[in-house]
C-alpha cells in the first residue's frame, strides 16, 4: 500500500459480531450473538417474492421504493401510531437499516460536526459519523437501568452539536424511553437548532403492554427528524437487508440526494411481496407475542442459575449477568463461553467506545425453541 493512503477509519476493526459468530462456527457452539432469527419464514411471503419473480418484476425499483410498498408503511403510522405520513414525499426503502442510518449521518454531518450518542451504542453509528469528518461525543449509560441524564445532556451541547443519535427500543439494553425521555428531548430542541436520528428499528418488539413512542408523534421532532426502520426485524429475513427512513419532505429530499448514489434502489420483487404480505397491520401485534414468550422462556430458564437477567421491555436481545461466575472482563468470558460451553453470546463492553466490564453479555433470543433449549442448559450447568 502507497504511504499516501490514509484510513478515514484507522481504529475499526471486524465487527464484534462476525468475530463471535466465526468463533461459534469454530468451536461448533450455539450462537446467540449474532442478532438474526433461525427459524423458517412464514412459507406465505417466500412464496410472494417467487409470485413477483414470475410475474416479471425484476429490474429496477423506483429511487424512493415501489408506492406498493410506501403507501403500506403509510397506514402502518396512521393505523398504529394515528400519523398521517406521506408515502410520495416522507418515505425512502434502503438497502436495510444499517444503510439506512448511513444515508442519513451522511445528509447530514460535515467535517467538524458533532454527534450526540448514547452508549452501549449500536457499532455502526460512530464510524458512520467518522466517515464523514464528524466527531462523536458519546454519553455513557450503566446498568442495570442505563437512565439517560438529560441534564448530562444539555451540558454536551455545543455549537458544533449537529445530531443527536436514539435507538428506541435500545439494541443492547433492550429499554425503552418513556413519555418523560421524549418531552426531555423536545425542550433540548426547543433551546437548539439540531437534528434527531431515531433508530427505530425494534419498535414492534415491545413487551408486557408497553408502548412505543416514536419521535413522529412529536410535531417539533418530526420537523427535525430521521426515523430508521427495518423489515429484517419484523420478518425474521435479516438477509434481505431491506429497512426505510421516514422524515419530513425537506428532510427526505436532502436524504434521498446520498441514497441514489449510494445504493440507487432496492430489491424490486421483494418490495411487491412485502407490501402485500403487510397489508393487515395486526401482524405487528403477533409479532410483540412471539417474542415476549421467548424472552420469558430465556428468563425463567435462568432463575436456578448463576445469571441473573436485567429487565428487558423490548428488541429480541436480553442482558445477562455473570458476576456471581467469574471476575473476568466481559470480552474473555464472552471467549470462554463459547469455546468451553458451547454458547455465543456478545460483550456488552463492545457497544462502548472505550472498554467498560459491568460482567454482562447479550443473548439474543430470536431461536427456535430447540436452540433456546440446549443454549440455556449449557449456561445452567455453570
Amino acid at each position: 500500500m502507497t504511504k499516501s493512503f490514509q484510513s478515514k477509519l484507522p481504529n475499526t476493526k471486524v465487527t464484534i459480531f462476525s468475530r463471535m459468530t466465526a468463533l461459534a462456527q469454530a468451536h461448533q457452539a450455539i450462537n446467540l450473538s449474532q442478532g438474526f432469527p433461525d427459524f423458517d419464514l412464514d412459507p406465505r411471503l417466500t412464496s410472494l417474492v417467487t409470485k413477483y419473480l414470475g410475474k416479471g418484476f425484476n429490474q429496477y425499483a423506483p429511487m424512493p421504493g415501489t408506492m406498493e410498498l410506501r403507501r403500506v408503511i403509510a397506514e402502518k403510522y396512521r393505523s398504529i401510531y394515528n400519523l398521517n405520513i406521506d408515502a410520495q414525499e416522507e418515505i425512502t426503502i434502503t438497502a436495510g437499516g444499517t444503510q439506512a442510518l448511513y444515508n442519513v449521518i451522511g445528509c447530514l454531518i460535515h467535517p467538524g460536526d458533532e454527534v450526540i450518542l448514547f452508549e452501549p451504542a449500536y457499532d455502526s453509528y460512530g464510524p458512520s459519523v467518522q466517515s464523514f469528518g464528524g466527531t462523536v461525543v458519546p454519553i455513557v449509560l450503566e446498568a442495570p437501568d442505563f437512565r439517560i441524564d438529560w441534564d448530562l445532556v444539555k451540558n454536551k451541547i455545543s455549537s458544533k452539536t449537529k445530531l443527536i443519535i436514539i435507538n428506541n427500543p435500545n439494541n443492547p439494553t433492550g429499554r425503552l424511553l418513556d413519555a418523560q425521555d421524549i418531552k426531555a428531548l423536545e425542550k433540548l430542541f426547543s433551546e437548539h437548532d439540531i437534528f434527531v436520528l431515531s433508530d427505530e428499528v425494534y419498535e414492534h418488539l415491545v413487551f408486557d403492554r408497553k408502548k412505543h413512542i416514536s419521535i413522529l408523534s412529536s410535531s417539533l421532532l418530526r420537523e427535525r427528524g430521521f426515523v430508521v426502520a427495518s423489515f429484517g426485524k419484523v420478518l425474521h429475513a435479516t438477509g434481505w437487508k431491506l429497512g426505510y427512513v421516514v422524515a419530513s419532505p425537506f428532510l427526505t429530499a436532502e436524504m434521498r440526494k446520498i441514497h441514489q448514489f449510494n445504493v440507487f434502489s432496492v430489491n424490486t420483487p421483494m418490495q411487491y411481496a412485502i407490501a402485500e404480505y403487510l397489508e393487515d397491520p395486526t401482524y405487528y401485534e403477533k409479532l410483540a407475542l412471539l417474542f415476549q414468550q421467548k424472552r420469558d422462556y430465556v428468563i425463567n430458564s435462568l432463575r436456578n442459575s448463576k445469571f441473573s437477567t436485567l429487565p428487558c421491555e423490548g428488541t429480541y436481545f436480553i442482558l445477562a449477568d455473570y458476576s456471581e461466575l467469574s471476575n473476568q472482563d466481559e470480552l474473555d468470558f464472552a471467549i470462554a463461553l463459547t469455546e468451553k460451553h458451547k454458547t455465543a453470546t456478545i460483550p456488552v463492553s463492545a457497544f462502548y467506545s472505550e472498554a467498560k466490564n459491568q460482567h454482562l453479555i447479550r443473548l439474543c433470543f430470536a431461536k427456535k425453541e430447540e436452540t433456546l433449549e440446549a443454549a440455556l442448559r449449557n449456561l445452567s450447568r455453570l
